[in-house]
């Protein structure tokens, strides 16, 4: 992988920071233009402008977009703190074309960033595969929300070949060393614990650790739903190699499809039992969806716990 220069990285950086900026303001714009009223972006909400009262919260960006004139509504400052984990783990870069699941998730993370900063909420970052690869601190500052994208931009240009997950272990980790009553949002594949009923339980022990630390869990289950939970396939032999350990096996899709999906379905069930179980939210998180509904029930969420 070749080296980027300063200003090479510094726009990509911007790149990475004006994606951002469309997606969120993209979708405050369509919140606003929806039945979904009362969520704190910034701000406590819009309302309608009334004649002949003051002019100086008219929201003069959006009255540009939308041709109505609207009220900002703010409310005291929060100090909620949210904490992004990333699984780095190669079967993260799958499909090998167009946008992976890894990507995907970098993008997701960056908005919600943008997202947390707006409403001046502290977020952190952590990054792991079969380990704990790197954490930040929880912060809120425009400088933070830069060295936070710098990283994100380091994994997105050098993945990891040939790695694992360890998700139960990070958690146990990270439900010691954060401070109580943050939100954690966990962006991974959970492909780790797929039919191995001991990770299934390590998994939850160490999310039973969190909830006892009383933090907030949502899970995004980052999926590329057309291949990986339809395995919608061509009707030809495929050499199928798993990302993580090179292991290598040579079928036809449709021979394996109805039993390759009523063992995924299971999995997913068990899964989402015992999120409910736990009063975790589980979150499935296609690839060619796009973010609108990450951003949407982040904000379910913290609204609840305002």
């Amino acid at each position: 992988m070749p080296t980027l220069s300063n200003d090479q990285h510094i726009r990509q950086l911007a790149s990475l920071e004006l994606l951002a900026r469309q997606v969120v303001e993209g979708f405050i714009t369509g919140l606003h233009q929806s039945p979904f009223h009362g969520f704190s972006v910034e701000f406590a909400e819009h309302r309608l402008y009334n004649n002949g009262e003051s002019v100086k919260n008219i929201d003069w960006k959006l009255l540009a977009r939308t041709d109505k004139l609207f009220v900002k509504q703010f409310e005291e400052e929060t100090n909620l703190r949210c904490y992004l984990l990333l699984d780095t783990s190669s079967s993260m870069n799958f499909p090998e074309t167009g946008m992976n699941k890894l990507q995907f998730s970098v993008y997701a993370i960056a908005s919600l960033m943008y997202l947390f900063k707006k409403q001046r909420d502290a977020f952190g970052l952590c990054l792991f595969s079969d380990k704990m690869d790197w954490m930040s601190p929880a912060r809120s500052t425009s400088a933070h929300l830069f060295y936070l994208y710098a990283e994100l931009e380091k994994m997105y240009n050098n993945p990891k070949e040939n790695t694992g997950t360890n998700i139960s272990q990070v958690l146990h980790h990270i439900a010691g060393e954060i401070h109580q009553r943050s939100m954690v949002i966990i962006f991974s594949d959970m492909l780790e614990n797929s039919l191995n009923a001991d990770k299934m339980q390590a998994l939850f022990a160490a999310i039973q650790h969190l909830k006892y630390k009383k933090h907030e869990v949502v899970i995004f289950n980052v999926t590329s739903k057309q291949q990986e939970l339809d395995f919608n396939f061509d009707n030809r032999p495929h050499h199928f190699v798993d990302m993580e350990t090179g292991e290598q096996v040579r079928v036809h899709p449709n021979k394996i499809r109805d039993s390759y999906r009523a063992s995924l379905q299971e999995y997913r069930h068990q899964l989402e039992l015992k999120c409910a179980q736990y009063h975790i939210d589980i979150i499935d998180a296609d690839i060619n969806q796009g973010y609108n509904e990450i951003l949407r029930e982040y904000l379910i969420k913290r609204n609840r716990m305002i």
